[in-house]
C-alpha cells in the first residue's frame, strides 16, 4: 500500500500543478479541450429527454462540462468523481463560469470507493483514472460495476494506459511508473473484451503516446498504449 500511497502523493502534486498553472480549455495543456470520442457519444441520445452521466475521473470538467453544456436544450446530470478536492473546487467554479451548475454533480471520492447505483447512467466516463484505482483486483471490480450501473442502450467509454514506462531522460534508467495498474497492452485489451462480452463493442483502438514529464525535479520520457474502448449495452 505504501506503493500506491506514493503514486496518489506524485498524482496529486502532478495534477494540483497543472490546474493551477493552465486554465481550463486555454491551449498549451491536455486540459485545452474535451476528448471527442466522450462528445460523440452524445449523438446517439441528442432525442432522449433525460440523460444521466457518471464522469469517473472528471477532474476540473475538460470532459464533463462541455456534456452538460448539452442539457441545457433538456435536461439530465453529470456526476463527476474526482479524489482531488483541488480538482472539485475548480470543476464547481468552472460549472458557474460556463453556466452549467444545474447540471453538474460533484462527488469529492477515490473511484473505487464510489457507488455506482445500478442501471443508473445512460453514458460513464472513465477518461485516464481505472489505471489508478490500487489493483488488477478492484479494476475487474470496478468494471463489473459500470456494467451493472449502465442502463439499456448506454454506453461506456474507457481510455486506459496500458505497457506504461518511465525512463529518467539524464541517465536512462528505467523508473517505476506512476500508475497503480499497469498491464500488457494485449492483456489489458483481453480483460475489457472479457468483461464485455455481451455489449456491442463500437470503438476499440490503441495509440502509442510519448511525453516529457517531470518527477522530482527530473526530466522523465512517458510512453504508454493509450487504449480506447467505447462499448454500447444491448
Amino acid at each position: 500500500m505504501e506503493r500506491v500511497a506514493n503514486i496518489r502523493t506524485e498524482e496529486k502534486r502532478y495534477h494540483d500543478m497543472c490546474y493551477d498553472s493552465y486554465n481550463l480549455f486555454e491551449p498549451g495543456s491536455w486540459l485545452h479541450r474535451p476528448v471527442q470520442t466522450a462528445i460523440d457519444l452524445l449523438e446517439a441520445y441528442t432525442d432522449q429527454e433525460y440523460l444521466s452521466v457518471l464522469d469517473l475521473g472528471s477532474g476540473i470538467g475538460r470532459n464533463s462540462i462541455p456534456i452538460a453544456e448539452s442539457m441545457k436544450n433538456r435536461n439530465g446530470k453529470v456526476v463527476c468523481v474526482d479524489l482531488l478536492e483541488s480538482a472539485i473546487e475548480k470543476l464547481e467554479s468552472y460549472s458557474q463560469k460556463f453556466g452549467v451548475e444545474p447540471f453538474i454533480v460533484t462527488k469529492l471520492s477515490d473511484i473505487e470507493h464510489f457507488v455506482i447505483d445500478k442501471e443508473k447512467y445512460d453514458i460513464i466516463l472513465a477518461v485516464s483514472s481505472l489505471e489508478h484505482v490500487s489493483s488488477e483486483k478492484v479494476l475487474h471490480r470496478k468494471l463489473n460495476e459500470m456494467i451493472c450501473g449502465t442502463k439499456t442502450n448506454g454506453t461506456n467509454c474507457i481510455i486506459i494506459g496500458s505497457n506504461i514506462q518511465e525512463v529518467n531522460l539524464e541517465n536512462g534508467q528505467e523508473l517505476d511508473p506512476m500508475f497503480e495498474v499497469n498491464l500488457s497492452t494485449e492483456k489489458m485489451l483481453d480483460l475489457l473484451v472479457h468483461q464485455y462480452t455481451e455489449w456491442e463493442v463500437q470503438q476499440q483502438f490503441v495509440k502509442q503516446l510519448e511525453y516529457e514529464i517531470e518527477r522530482n525535479g527530473q526530466a522523465v520520457k512517458l510512453t504508454i498504449d493509450c487504449i480506447t474502448f467505447v462499448a454500447k449495452k444491448l
